[in-house]
């Protein structure tokens, strides 16, 4: 173990012409004859990296890891259209992010792993499918198919008026190029999770700009948005899935099926007694043993310096 504070050095990127907000955290003392790996964490719905991207960088660089935490396009101080919160797209911007951080010289191009949370437990999966690059990927309380997700959160009254208002949208954009703005709650329905929407509202209210109105065309680019398709693309490279049992935002069925499409070497971790997000402090005994979890995993997955296949040529 190292014991390290983080240090963040902004690191922005482009990703699609937008430039997009990131820092770079690094464990004291580290330079470039003993770069350290990296681990780039891909934020969920409503996302900032102020939240949990830099929750996770305060646990893992005292462990020897360089973390990057980065805003999507659109979001906190990055660029792009704001009320656009579209996974597809979130996807290009995390391959960015890997672009920027590879190249940056402050890590070991040869040790990147990715963690995801929420909707970002899904991203980390589509991008690494395409990104041999990637060593390891780690997934928490994620998505695994959008539309079975979404429509998990709802009753049937409040699904058909989501579905119907979602095509609606579609001629509407069609005809005037211009989609419906809403809350990001008529999508992702809180109110139904007692546990995470308390949290919601006493915790990442306090980040600026959460909360903010999001398209019904996001919602369309969601429900068509499933990990789970691709999941076997990561061809042998290791995948961590960490769910809470009683998560009733995304339920427990997402990281089982993402685990059970998976290849070899993969582990599925089912938090007993744990939610969607009530135990995300820095200090909560589920939080530290999630970390511990993390630490193993990528601690074995990026421990060798041999080049990943894309790098061999």
């Amino acid at each position: 173990m190292v014991d390290a504070v983080s240090q963040p050095h902004p690191l922005a990127f482009f990703s699609e012409r937008c430039r997009l907000d990131a820092d770079l955290h690094l464990p004291a003392g580290t330079g470039p004859s003993d770069a350290a790996p990296v681990v780039v964490v891909s934020s969920g719905y409503q996302g900032l990296k102020v939240i949990h991207p830099e929750r996770f960088a305060r646990a893992l660089t005292p462990l020897g890891y360089a973390v990057l935490a980065f805003d999507y396009r659109g979001f906190g101080w990055s660029e792009g259209e704001r009320g656009r919160l579209v996974p597809q797209e979130w996807v290009e911007d995390l391959r960015s992010a890997v672009d920027r951080v590879a190249g940056s010289g402050l890590v070991d191009p040869d040790r990147i792993g990715l963690l995801g949370w929420g909707m970002g437990g899904g991203v980390v999966v589509a991008e690494a499918s395409e990104d041999p690059r990637v060593r390891a990927v780690a997934a928490v309380n994620c998505i695994s198919d959008g539309e079975r997700s979404t429509r998990g959160m709802h009753d049937e009254d409040s699904w058909s008026r989501l579905v119907e208002r979602i095509g609606a949208d579609r001629a509407r954009r069609a005809t005037t190029g211009r989609s419906e703005i809403t809350s990001p709650w008529d999508i992702v329905r809180l109110d139904l999770d007692e546990r995470t929407d308390g949290y919601v509202d006493t915790e990442l209210y306090k980040a600026p700009g959460f909360g903010s109105g999001v398209t019904l065309e996001s919602a369309d680019r969601l429900l068509r948005f499933s990990p789970e398709r691709v999941v076997h693309r990561l061809a042998g490279r290791p995948l961590l899935v960490v769910h809470g049992a009683d998560n009733r935002l995304h339920r427990l069925e997402e990281a089982q099926r993402l685990y059970d499409l998976a290849s070899d070497p993969k582990r599925l971790v089912v938090l007993e007694g744990a939610g969607h997000t009530e135990w995300m402090f820095d200090e909560h005994p589920t939080f530290r043993r999630v970390v511990g979890i993390l630490d193993e995993f990528f601690g074995s997955a990026l421990r060798d310096r041999s080049p990943s296949p894309d790098r061999l040529g």
